[in-house]
């Protein structure tokens, strides 16, 4: 297995401490940390429910990393949508491929290859868990797909699913889809 060097700036405030890419402050945890966290709730409050919590906040969450890092970088339209999956793959999320994307209609459709959580549940369970894991995601694409269209002076608004998790049987990447509401 070969490796390299994080591909994107990191600072780290000598007064604070706080870590930062471009724009944005950032954390910095371990993988089994953050997936344990995730299983815990959903063992609490069940993956659907938590499934709906976590769309709202990432969809959220993206508009505005996608609006900070568009003014950061002078980006703008598909820049900021392919900017965004670059750095989300750089962050060791698993890596995303937009497959296609159409803004002007709010569609898209991303793949996602060695997701951070289809690795950590088949780690721990020794096997395929046979459901959708890596569902804190969907909002995110939907939420960078608007802010996106938004700032092109489009009024359309989205909406995203997963299709197929690498954490089923017989599918080796996951599929997210994301088209108008």
């Amino acid at each position: 297995m070969s490796s390299h060097a994080p591909e994107m700036p990191i600072q780290v405030d000598d007064e604070t401490g706080v870590w930062t890419t471009d724009a944005l402050p950032m954390l910095y945890v371990p993988r089994h940390f953050f997936v344990n966290n995730h299983m815990g709730i959903e063992d609490e409050i069940g993956a659907e429910r938590y499934a709906e919590i976590l769309y709202k906040a990432g969809y959220k969450s993206a508009y505005f990393w996608c609006e900070q890092e568009a003014e950061c970088h002078g980006f703008t339209g598909d820049e900021v949508w392919h900017h965004y999956l670059k750095r989300l793959s750089q962050r060791g999320w698993g890596f995303f491929i937009t497959e296609a994307l159409d803004v002007e209609k709010g569609t898209a459709k991303v793949r996602l290859e060695n997701s951070a959580f289809v690795y950590h549940y088949e780690k721990i369970h020794g096997k395929k868990v046979n459901r959708k894991v890596d569902y804190m995601f969907t909002g995110w694409f939907a939420g960078a797909l608007d802010q996106v269209a938004k700032s092109q002076g489009l009024s359309i608004r989205t909406q995203a699913i997963q299709t197929q998790s690498a954490a089923e049987e017989g599918c080796d990447v996951g599929y997210f889809e994301v088209s108008p509401l």
